[in-house]
């Protein structure tokens, strides 16, 4: 989820004023919920993702887990994981271990911000926050609910891209460009 920056009459719509004050992405996540009243199974994709395939199995496999679910995606390269987060999965897709931004990473299984999370999961964020976690980081909500609830793993298919970045939303437009 991406933080909340225009401003109307010098307040966003997160009731901030400056970048000191921003809620952060989970911080942003939670003041949605208790302001649109969601009482409802969530998911959350941030807008930095680009997919080269249909997200749309990933609703069915997490209805079916009715249980918090995160895309994850194989990039194939320790070096490259350390700017991401490092996860681990059982038999079964559920993650064993999540590490953000790994200095030693043993993974190169990714977990992106694509995110479900079944109404009665909703009121976790709340706790984590109440806790003094990190209010930004998507990833770290996941790195904090894994230990205290079932969190599984869906495999996003064909290629996925983090356009965050100049270089890396050049990157996805040249494969993109190529596919015709």
């Amino acid at each position: 989820m991406s933080r909340t920056t225009e401003l109307v009459d010098g307040e966003s719509d997160d009731g901030t004023v400056d970048e000191e004050s921003k809620l952060g992405a989970i911080g942003d996540l939670d003041l949605t919920i208790r302001e649109a009243g969601i009482d409802d199974d969530l998911i959350v994709l941030a807008g930095d993702n680009l997919f080269s395939e249909s997200l749309a199995p990933f609703g069915d496999f997490a209805r079916a887990k009715d249980a918090p679910v995160l895309g994850v995606y194989d990039v194939g390269d320790l070096e490259a994981i350390r700017r991401y987060n490092a996860i681990e999965l059982d038999e079964d897709d559920r993650l064993t271990f999540f590490e953000e931004k790994p200095a030693q990473p043993r993974s190169t299984l990714t977990g992106i911000a694509l995110y479900f999370y079944p109404r009665e999961s909703l009121a976790l964020v709340r706790e984590y926050l109440e806790a003094g976690n990190n209010p930004d980081q998507p990833g770290r909500l996941v790195e904090w609910l894994y230990p205290r609830a079932p969190v599984y793993a869906w495999r996003v298919p064909g290629d996925w891209y983090d356009i965050g970045s100049a270089e890396t939303l050049a990157e996805a437009d040249a494969a993109f460009s190529a596919r015709g």
